[in-house]
């Protein structure tokens, strides 16, 4: 992309402060992005520069951690900031091109073919399995005995996701699936936040596990496609959706390797992250009796049968309970982007060539946004609440034109399996914590144990 000249009132402009973090320390919050951020901000403010290497190793970083700058990054609606920073190299040469991490020319194409299979209305397609997977799930809980709520949840979202919308038995298949992820995207982002990296042609024992697994999900998932070729009438309503998907300008289909790219993230999406959410929500309720005896009367009020995508309206408190899950504990607690112009962010020049780091979490945790923002609160999500807060101060899901294509589906997926849990069994948490540990994306460090009474 061609850069654009510097207007004068850019040139005008201050640079970010520059953040005072002694290296050491600068070094360690890059390397623990999910409570990094929030380090790097109060040690420099809610626009800060910092360095963690030379240039011709490591690009200048600028974190933005307050709703305007979030806004002034994101809302771009052109190239002028783009996925083409460390982690996203990264990513595209380990897992593959997909919209998570295409930069912006090839991404504008693709998305415009993949959005209308996200659609409110389309997603109700695909969670017609959610609540039948959780209550098989809870079918084998002991009562009255203990059980690991990240473990569960990982249980429950693998048998929802591959039944309803892959067509397949992803449970018999979760060394194919879940440790082949884990492999691959933590080698993603373990070398991009490295200042010294190995040369891509070394043949490291870490790049040889992380290609062996990026194999075997470009595998599992060329399966997936070439078996729903053969039978149309297989139920896996995503992938035939991405099949049928054409670009509305140019009439141009995926290719198969494309689909194949676009299904490995949703896996890790449908997975990964949305299994994470039940289980902090999960774990939350389960040291709050008074907020999960209103999703147990919430949830009271529907009929006897299995929940559905139709009961969502009338789950109203147990959505609040999703949305201060994700708020606490977000998927994607950082993200970044490459700054290909100066820009001006939140009153600040960013020189072109730097990469800006987004912290989500840091904002959604700032104690100048949020009342006690660390407890544990989803009456901040209630009809009127929710009108208060900035449109900058909660983005989960991201914003923008690139804000996550599958967030309704993720809402609708969480929010009817965390009902059925509730109406099934009585949590009580027995963990005091709840640990984080970043691969990729925000995951339990350690298992959640809890105590479970069939209701």
């Amino acid at each position: 992309m061609t850069q654009a000249p510097s207007s004068g009132g850019l040139e005008s402009l201050p640079l970010a402060p520059v953040n005072p973090m002694p290296l050491r320390q600068r070094l360690k919050a890059v390397k623990e992005f999910s409570t990094g951020t929030e380090r790097l901000r109060d040690a420099g403010g809610p626009v800060t520069r910092f360095t963690v290497g030379p240039r011709w190793l490591m690009p200048p970083m600028v974190l933005v951690t307050s709703p305007a700058a979030l806004r002034d990054v994101l809302s771009i609606k052109d190239g002028s900031v783009d996925k083409t920073s460390p982690v996203f190299d990264e990513m595209r040469r380990i897992i593959g091109a997909n919209l998570a991490d295409l930069p912006y020319e090839p991404w504008r194409p693709r998305r415009r073919t993949i959005q209308p299979v996200f659609t409110k209305q389309r997603v109700r397609e695909f969670g017609g399995h959610m609540a039948q997977a959780a209550d098989s799930v809870c079918e084998a809980w002991p009562d009255g005995g203990e059980v690991d709520l990240d473990a569960e949840s990982r249980a429950l979202t693998l048998r929802a996701l591959g039944r309803s919308v892959l067509g397949i038995d992803l449970e018999a298949r979760a060394d194919d699936v879940a440790e082949p992820l884990r492999v691959a995207l933590s080698y993603a982002i373990s070398r991009a936040t490295r200042p010294v990296r190995a040369p891509r042609w070394l043949p490291t024992p870490a790049r040889r596990r992380a290609r062996e697994a990026s194999a075997k999900l470009h595998r599992l998932a060329g399966d997936i496609v070439s078996e729903c070729r053969r039978d149309p009438n297989r139920v896996a309503p995503l992938v035939h959706a991405l099949i049928a998907a054409e670009d509305p300008e140019t009439g141009k289909r995926l290719s198969d390797n494309e689909i194949c790219d676009e299904i490995i993230i949703f896996m890790f999406a449908g997975h990964d992250t949305t299994a994470t959410t039940l289980a902090y929500a999960l774990w939350a309720l389960g040291r709050d009796p008074a907020c999960q005896d209103r999703v147990v009367a919430e949830v009271a009020a529907l009929p006897d049968r299995p929940l559905t995508p139709d009961d969502l309206p009338n789950l109203g408190y147990t959505a609040q309970v999703v949305r201060e899950s994700l708020r606490l504990c977000p998927p994607a607690p950082t993200g970044t982007r490459m700054a290909c112009r100066d820009l001006d962010i939140a009153g600040y020049r960013v020189e072109a060539g730097t990469m800006v780091v987004l912290g989500r979490m840091a904002v959604q945790r700032d104690p100048t946004l949020w009342d006690d923002p660390l407890r544990f609160n989803p009456d901040r999500f209630g009809p009127e609440a929710a009108k208060k807060l900035e449109r900058w101060q909660y983005i989960p899901f991201g914003g923008g034109p690139r804000s996550c294509i599958g967030d309704h589906f993720a809402m609708l997926e969480v929010t009817l399996a965390l009902a059925s849990i509730i109406r099934r069994a009585e949590i009580a948490s027995l963990e005091p914590d709840f640990p984080l540990a970043l691969h990729f994306t925000m995951i339990a460090g350690a298992p959640i144990r809890a105590r479970v009474r069939k209701r």
